[in-house]
């Protein structure tokens, strides 16, 4: 029970409460914070916070560094969102999962 607890709490930190929507370059609005996820036509990803576009590129920052991306490369587009869903029923989840955990260890 001692080395199953904090397995259990660092793999709650872990989970991601976020998802990812696909968009269409047009549907962007030019705010700041939004968070994307850039597939390229060479296969490549690339994951940022918006900094500026324009109808021929955005600007990406990812770690201090910002990654141009023309609109011709871009294969697929899409905005992280939070989602409510996920965070609750993770909680939900978790702390069932100890609950059991906690009543099969106190019937032994």
């Amino acid at each position: 029970m001692k080395k199953l607890l904090p397995i259990l709490i660092f793999s709650f930190f872990l989970q991601s409460c976020f998802s990812y929507k696909s968009i269409s370059y047009n549907d962007i609005k030019n705010e700041k914070k939004q968070r994307f996820a850039v597939s390229k036509i060479d296969k490549t990803e690339i994951k940022g916070r918006l900094i500026s576009i324009d109808e021929n590129k955005m600007i990406l920052e990812f770690n201090g560094e910002n990654q141009t991306i023309l609109k011709d490369e871009i294969y697929d587009l899409k905005l992280r969102n939070f989602s409510i869903f996920k965070a609750a029923g993770f909680g939900v989840v978790s702390y069932g999962a100890l609950a059991i955990i906690a009543l099969a260890s106190f019937s032994l």
